[in-house]
């Protein structure tokens, strides 16, 4: 790995471009067990100056709080109420500027890294609204003048929210945030969230917007509430890891770890490298490690209410999250995890007296219910009706997914018939290293999600998606996505059939010419995942069921001898290829 040079595989370039697409993967798949993706050194840096501005910046606007002190003083006011208030807010308005998660390289973002803000603010992009048929005034996928005044209201009464000064509240010398000033942000997030879900999922809604209504009530409640949604939140990501899909996101995260340097290390994380690379039992041994932890720790830290033993489990914390941080995992939600080492020193360390049984408003209990057991609740056993993200199914590798084939050439309408702020990755990265360099970098994508369980079904798939592989450009989702809609961050649901629709209203490809599979995430009480191989032209193709077992048992490439994946339909029955279409829209 070079500072400004990615580490890529050493293939003979006209031989790896003989291979079948399927038998491409293997060569990288490997150079990822080893290397993962060869990020060059000046990648790792723009993203340890994007935490700093993140850290800085919020220290800084923070402490131009009336009556909570200088920056200097940091160290007298970080645990003032008001100072966690105006951090939740700054964090908020850094991820919905597209600075926080889903930016960068590790998210297919290269020149620009960052340019979120700008497509939201450019009516004529698209939108993706989550209830078009249900909310009135909401049809539609081109932004208007509206949704860009949307966006800018949003940004504006954020920045209003950090320049306000406190509302007296006992011994809290700087104050609370005045509740009705908290109105303008969450009534605009909210109406912006019906017309794009993207923008509402980019600002983490889930987390930082709950937070915002926790804010409305009286300090104490607001605290213990404040203290449920960490617990929630490690919670829910804890449950989303009781599946076989962790341990081999587990394997590929740490083989892209910059600071696990051991090639050794990383061959032991699968079963038998380089030919088997189903994950070990080291890979195991972490995944469900985590998963112990996530569950055990932040229960200790709600009921330890100070001492060595709440000492220990906030260590025990911090170092959990700087090890997630350590990896730099894709995605990169780094500036998340830092938020949650400042909660959890904050609210559990120094407000650890603050007892849950306290909690006094029924109105809080009953949100808190329902954002953080019903709403994920939902999502894991119907997983089609809620977003990965208010479901709290983080980095598990249960996620809904997709393949784009397009056909050799008519990927560039998306450049000549879609409005955006950037061009393609492809189009970025031919800029900065050439066409090779760019061709081999994609694949190297391809083989990161060819690693998970459901790239692997994705590539059991392909076959019958497609009559000859050789003849289209395969694209992950998230490549689509990111440059349809300005961000993405692992949410299938954001490049499923929707997107096709409205891709095909811009585009008008012709049948055959873009196929798409979408396959969506495990519903946690059953051992299958629905599939659906979309033609953005005629429609559905085909629609039916994976068995995970059929994931775990596969390796990321395919050879010319290996069986094509077994489906079923909805019914649980042998499917054959070539169902009769049905518009892709319905």
């Amino acid at each position: 790995m070079g500072f400004r040079t990615p580490n890529l595989a050493d293939v003979h370039m006209k031989e790896w471009r003989s291979r079948p697409y399927l038998q491409r993967i293997r060569p990288l798949a490997q150079h990822w067990a080893e290397n993962g993706f060869g990020t060059p050194g000046a990648v790792y840096v723009l993203y340890l100056v994007k935490i700093a501005v993140y850290v800085l910046g919020g220290i800084a606007v923070t402490a131009a709080t009336p009556g909570l002190g200088s920056v200097g003083d940091f160290a007298s006011w970080w645990t003032e109420p008001i100072a966690y208030q105006k951090i939740v807010v700054w964090t908020l308005l850094y991820e919905v500027l597209g600075f926080g998660c889903g930016s960068g390289p590790l998210t297919l973002r290269f020149a620009p890294p960052v340019s979120a803000f700008l497509h939201w603010l450019r009516p004529g992009t698209v939108r993706l609204p989550p209830w078009p048929n249900a909310v009135p005034l909401t049809r539609g996928t081109r932004r208007t003048v509206l949704d860009a005044a949307l966006y800018g209201a949003v940004l504006a009464s954020a920045v209003w929210l950090l320049c306000s000064p406190g509302q007296a509240s006992g011994e809290h010398t700087a104050g609370l945030i005045d509740p009705l000033r908290l109105v303008p942000l969450v009534v605009a997030l909210a109406l912006l969230g019906l017309r794009d879900k993207t923008v509402f999922l980019a600002a983490r809604a889930e987390h930082y917007g709950l937070t915002l209504l926790v804010f409305c009530f009286p300090v104490t409640d607001m605290l213990i509430g404040l203290k449920l949604v960490m617990l929630g939140l490690w919670w829910g990501a804890a449950t989303s890891k009781l599946n076989h899909h962790f341990p081999f996101v587990c394997a590929i995260m740490l083989s892209n770890s910059p600071l696990q340097r051991s090639k050794w290390f990383k061959r032991r994380l699968y079963r038998r490298f380089p030919d088997d690379l189903r994950p070990s039992w080291v890979s195991a041994l972490a995944a469900h490690g985590g998963t112990v932890i996530e569950y055990s720790v932040p229960l200790v830290l709600l009921f330890s209410h100070g001492g060595i033993t709440t000492t220990v489990a906030l260590a025990i914390m911090v170092v959990f999250h700087l090890h997630i941080l350590s990896t730099f995992p894709m995605g990169v939600p780094l500036e998340w995890n830092i938020f949650f080492i400042y909660s959890a020193l904050f609210l559990f360390g120094h407000y650890a007296g603050v007892g849950v049984s306290g909690l006094e408003s029924p109105l809080l209990a009953a949100l808190l219910v329902v954002c953080l057991v019903g709403v994920p609740a939902l999502g894991n056993v119907k997983p089609h009706l809620v977003s990965f993200l208010p479901s709290m199914r983080y980095y598990a590798g249960n996620w809904a997914t997709s393949l784009w084939c397009f056909r050799k050439g008519s990927e560039a309408k998306l450049n000549s018939h879609i409005v955006k702020a950037a061009g393609t990755p492809k189009d970025q990265l031919t800029g900065l290293y050439g066409e090779e360099t760019t061709e081999l970098m994609l694949h190297q994508g391809m083989a990161w999600r060819s690693m998970h369980t459901h790239g692997r079904a994705l590539n059991g798939l392909l076959p019958r998606a497609v009559d000859d592989i050789a003849e289209y450009d395969v694209r992950d989702g998230e490549y689509v996505a990111g440059t349809v809609l300005g961000w993405n961050f692992g949410e299938g649901h954001l490049h499923n059939a929707q997107l096709l629709h409205a891709v095909q209203e811009r585009c008008g490809f012709a049948a055959g010419e873009l196929r798409v599979i979408v396959l969506e995430s495990q519903p946690i009480h059953r051992q299958q995942q629905h599939y659906r191989i979309l033609d953005a032209a005629t429609g559905r193709i085909e629609e039916g069921l994976v068995d995970v077992r059929e994931m775990l048992s596969r390796q990321p490439w395919l050879a010319d001898d290996d069986p094509a994946i077994p489906v079923r339909s909805v019914d649980g029955d042998p499917l054959p290829a070539g169902a009769e279409a049905v518009p892709a829209h319905e």
